[in-house]
């Protein structure tokens, strides 16, 4: 170099000012800067593949398209070089003396009027190179155009208020960046700190990335390639790289669009559910790129909170960026984002669900909850959700599930409900009293196991115009069922036993009367409240306070011999005959979760057994 040729050039005032934003408010993390810095050298090179296609005259044309990055710990140095289209003196002057300038802009504008469009371009807004001097005393761009009758040059600066600019004969072509690191700052001319911003940020840039001679970016962006070139190999591989997983996903949904938004996209859903086995809330895995390079690796407004559990990538060239390229703008574009693939999303499934039954169970068992959250929160695709779940019902075999359509295809004419029952497992629903008046009419009652299952129904509240109902609520009307077997009492002997019953009990109990559903059970109790009586039950054994219900529904069955032999005990032994009636009840309302202080219970039974053993 020769000082004779070095020129000084000032900064303008509100470029200084802009200058300072960039370097201490504009990015919230420091580590950025490697990433626009390798944007840039992606774009160099890009702008050199489609200048060779018209231009045969091409300085040092031997180069490959590769980016070198050189760490030097002893120096404090971290060097990124391009072999791309480089710059000329004038260019150097209007690209990196006025921020905010970028030839890629106007190069996207010359491919644009020209009729063509190229997403490979990714940096936007000239402001990216500005991020190195967040961790640098001092930067030095040694270029040579692409232009073979150019000089090369070095651009240098301290980012403080000007720059300089000299001929020199140590340039290649493309861009060589010198980053003088700052004390702070040091580790960045690390080659493993610096290796792993690449990976984090930069591993799908479409040219090699060499660290130190080592090329690093070694997993393709497959979801830009067509479906049919990508083995199933290829997809393992691109999964546990970006999920950090060890299996292979359970589905995965490669798809791209180019109305209303262009979106390339590449979706997996994994094998397991880390929540379902103990872990805490897991974070967003579906990383938002802009072509390519790396936006947001957990976007947290990109895809509704309950498709969390996914993995992968969504790009789209159509993201209007801020301008760190840190976060989108529009709130409005990422909301139509989110929606074009959350819709695609739940299409997949519904037609996964058709094609894979077995396969697709196995999926509702590890990620059902998701979908439930779905439908308890989020009004927008409640509807398409329902579609989607799948429970056990009184109809199906034990492990196997039913949707709530297919329900409705079975339902009776005159039917108009939907019925479930919550309980802990088929066992305990199958033993209980609730089910019985169903069953004996032929009507198909869903088998509800997780809590959540009752705020899904509730919040539902209807599918295809039939209302979800409970089994055990109080009010249900059901029509004239088979007459069971066995003598029953007769009307005014069970009208008597009821107006009894409602004495002996007290205050507890609202209304007893003869059931229309019991079958073989003997009592049971009901809630006239909203929550069901399965739900109180669950909710109390997950040691959450659950208020009880002031008056509840008492129901006999005067076939069954306990209510006629107590029927007959009124008469010759009252007062057993009020123990017997007080723990009938007790036992009723143990069963149905409304049993708030079991001490009188046991104290009662030991009474009754007492009594019993003088006999």
């Amino acid at each position: 170099m020769s000082a004779q040729n070095t020129e000084k050039h000032e900064f303008k005032a509100e470029i200084k000012q802009l200058l300072d934003i960039v370097i201490h408010s504009l990015y919230t993390e420091k580590e950025i800067f490697v990433r626009e810095l390798i944007s840039n050298a992606s774009d160099a090179l890009e702008k050199l593949r489609h200048l060779k296609i018209t231009e045969k005259d091409v300085h040092q044309d031997e180069l490959e398209l590769e980016i070198n990055i050189k760490t030097d710990e002893e120096a404090g140095t971290l060097t990124i070089q391009d072999y791309g289209i480089g710059l000329t003196h004038e260019e150097l002057v209007e690209n990196l003396g006025t921020i905010a300038h970028s030839g890629s802009k106007q190069f996207l504008q010359a491919l644009k009027e020209g009729g063509e469009k190229n997403a490979d371009l990714i940096g936007q807004f000239g402001v990216g190179f500005y991020s190195a001097f967040m961790v640098a005393t001092k930067v030095e761009v040694f270029t040579h155009s692409w232009k073979k009758d150019e000089p090369g040059h070095v651009w240098s600066s301290d980012g403080v208020g000007s720059y300089e600019i000299e001929t020199s004969d140590d340039t290649q072509r493309g861009a060589r960046i010198v980053i003088h690191l700052g004390d702070d700052y040091k580790d960045y001319a690390k080659a493993d700190t610096v290796k792993e911003i690449i990976k984090r940020y930069s591993s799908f840039v479409q040219f090699p990335i060499k660290l130190n001679d080592e090329k690093v970016n070694t997993v393709d962006a497959l979801w830009l390639r067509s479906k049919s070139e990508i083995t199933d190999e290829e997809y393992t591989e691109f999964y546990k790289f970006q999920a950090n997983a060890f299996d292979e996903p359970h589905y995965r949904l490669h798809f791209s669009a180019d109305a209303p938004l262009d979106i390339k996209a590449l979706i997996f859903t994994p094998k397991t559910n880390p929540e379902r086995i103990g872990f805490p809330r897991i974070d967003p895995g579906v990383a938002l790129h802009c072509r390519k390079v790396l936006i947001d690796s957990k976007p947290t407004e990109l895809l509704p909170e309950w498709l969390r559990f996914l993995k992968g990538v969504i790009d789209s060239a159509d993201l209007p960026l801020n301008i760190s390229r840190e976060t989108m703008q529009d709130n409005g574009l990422t909301q139509k984002l989110s929606r074009v693939i959350t819709k695609r999303y739940l299409k997949f499934l519904k037609e996964e669900a058709k094609k894979r039954p077995e396969q697709y169970a196995e999926f509702f068992k590890n990620f059902g909850i998701y979908l439930k959250e779905g439908v308890a929160t989020d009004f927008t695709y409640r509807d398409d959700l329902a579609k989607l779940l799948y429970f056990e019902s009184s109809v199906t075999e034990k492990g196997k599930t039913t949707s709530l359509a297919d329900y409705v295809s079975r339902m009776k004419d005159e039917q108009k409900s939907i019925y479930y029952i919550l309980g802990q497992n088929r066992e305990s629903i199958e033993s209980g009293p609730y089910l019985e008046g169903f069953k004996a009419r032929g009507i198909e009652v869903l088998f509800l196991y997780e809590p959540i299952d009752e705020y899904v129904m509730s919040n539902l509240g209807t599918f295809e115009e039939k209302e979800l109902t409970s089994a055990d609520q109080g009010d249900i009307k059901l029509d004239d069922a088979p007459k069971p077997e066995g003598e029953a009492l007769s009307d005014d002997d069970a009208k008597s036993l009821c107006e009894w019953l409602k004495t002996a009990i007290g205050d507890r109990v609202k209304e007893v009367k003869v059931s229309e559903r019991l079958v073989s059970s003997p009592v049971m109790a009901l809630s006239p409240d909203a929550m069901s009586t399965q739900m109180r039950r669950m909710m109390k054994q997950m040691g959450q306070d659950v208020p009880m219900p002031v008056e509840v529904l008492f129901e006999i069955n005067p076939r069954h011999e306990l209510i006629k032999n107590l029927n007959t005990q009124r008469s010759s032994n009252e007062d057993l005959a009020k123990l017997i009636a007080q723990q009938s009840f007790d036992n009723a309302l143990v069963a149905a979760g409304l049993m708030e202080d079991p001490k009188d219970m046991v104290a009662r039974m030991y009474q009754i057994l007492e009594q019993a053993a003088t006999k």
